[in-house]
This record gives structure tokens, sequence and C-alpha cells, in this order.
């Protein structure tokens, strides 16, 4: 029987692959990628402390469930930005490296 640690393990393991992704590499591309997974592990988080929450009638709480569809819609909506930014900046710039991109003007 898996326990609320076991899930959090793995999510605080996927945090922290998807936070060193974000810290140490230089793609654009894999910085998006790391982002998702970071707020992957913090769905995770969150749909583990609901399940595992119980109501006083025995029923378990879905609330932060309902929560977690809303992150899942601004998450693809930053990804939309993300790529669509990330195109024009290669089209401009030929190049998807972080340490090229210096700012943002043109």
């Amino acid at each position: 029987m898996t326990t609320l640690g076991d899930y959090l393990l793995v999510s605080g393991i996927l945090f922290s692959i998807g936070f060193a992704g974000v810290m140490l590499r230089r793609n654009l591309i894999v910085i998006l990628m790391s982002l998702e997974l970071m707020l992957n592990a913090a769905n995770l988080s969150l749909v583990a402390f609901s399940r595992f929450r119980v109501d006083p009638n025995g029923l378990p709480n879905y609330n932060a469930q309902v929560f977690v569809f809303f992150v899942i819609t601004v998450a693809a909506a930053e990804v939309a930005v993300g790529l669509a930014l990330l195109v024009a900046l290669f089209r401009a710039r030929q190049t998807t490296d972080v340490k090229d991109i210096s700012s943002l003007k043109f």
C-alpha cells in the first residue's frame, strides 16, 4: 500500500530534477520542459494531499484536484506562449542557447 510519503518523495524527486534542469541547462527548450516537470511535481503533491485528506463523513476531499485542472490549463497556456517566443527568438538570432541571447532587443 502506498502512503502519502511515497507520493511526496516522488514529487520531490521530480521537482528537484526539474529545478536542476532549469538551473543547469542552457537550451531554452530544455528549460521549458524542466518548468513543466516542476509544475507536474506540484500537481502530484496536490492530488496526493487531496486523496489522503478525508472529510468527517469518510469521503476524500477533491478540492485540490479541481485546482490541478486550473494549473494544467495555465501550464498549457505557458507552453504555447513560451514556444511562440522561442520560435520568434530562433528566427531572429538563429539559436536557442540562453547565453547567446543577452537581451530581448532585435
